[in-house]
């Protein structure tokens, strides 16, 4: 990731649209929100409400991580879904490719995180004033010096799964923040959010969204 921003120039990809919803799936290199300044205007939400005048943010994925996600239609939806991610009940996978073998096949990494305010946006481990962050893994299947792996975030702190990563000393391939040497060298960061499940604001019918990966 160099510090030039400059986002994909591609379609609007809807998953879903109904009275309430819409769920999309965004790019890599692509803001969730605009950020400070003109050449950061550019960003999903605008570019969502371009097409859906309405559409509200409910929730964020970094910069370079793709994949799921979700806006709400009206403000019945909005203040809806934003509960439910407050109250965790909604249910996130994502799927990432880490640095070298993780093992053993499955299991929760339960660290605090904070930022690290000389560093920031950096997170990092923090036992005594972290908040607490909450991460199960499952490997899918091993490669070439690394492994690919379904990440279950129970919390949704500012970059958790990429410090969870590389507490665990596998860093997600690409990433510029965390990653180093041979693991920093991908064209992107390997992280996309691959489904998303969560209660229907009219009815509170249970739905599952899917968002395939790209790598």
């Amino acid at each position: 990731m160099s510090d030039v921003y400059a986002p994909p120039d591609t379609p609007l990809s809807v998953i879903h649209e109904d009275h309430e919803l819409l769920l999309v799936d965004k790019p890599a290199g692509l803001l969730s929100v605009p950020g400070k300044g003109e050449h950061l205007a550019d960003c999903l939400l605008t570019r969502v409400q371009a097409a859906f005048p309405t559409a509200l943010l409910v929730h964020r994925l970094d910069r370079d991580t793709s994949g799921i996600m979700v806006f709400a239609l009206t403000p019945h939806a909005q203040r809806h879904l934003g509960l439910q991610f407050e109250h965790r009940r909604t249910k996130k996978t994502y799927v990432a490719r880490v640095h070298g073998r993780l093992e053993p096949r499955k299991g929760e990494v339960d660290l605090p995180l904070i930022v690290d305010w000389p560093n920031r946006p950096r997170q990092m481990v923090d036992h005594e004033n972290g908040k607490p962050a909450q991460t199960d893994w499952r490997v899918q299947r091993y490669g070439d010096g690394e492994t690919r792996v379904r990440l279950m975030p129970k919390t949704g702190r500012s970059h958790q799964l990429r410090v969870h990563m590389l507490a665990l000393g596998h860093p997600i391939l690409g990433d510029p923040f965390y990653a180093e040497g041979e693991a920093r060298n991908h064209p992107r960061l390997m992280l996309h959010s691959e489904e998303l499940r969560l209660l229907h604001p009219d009815g509170g019918m249970g739905l599952s969204f899917k968002a395939p990966s790209p790598f």
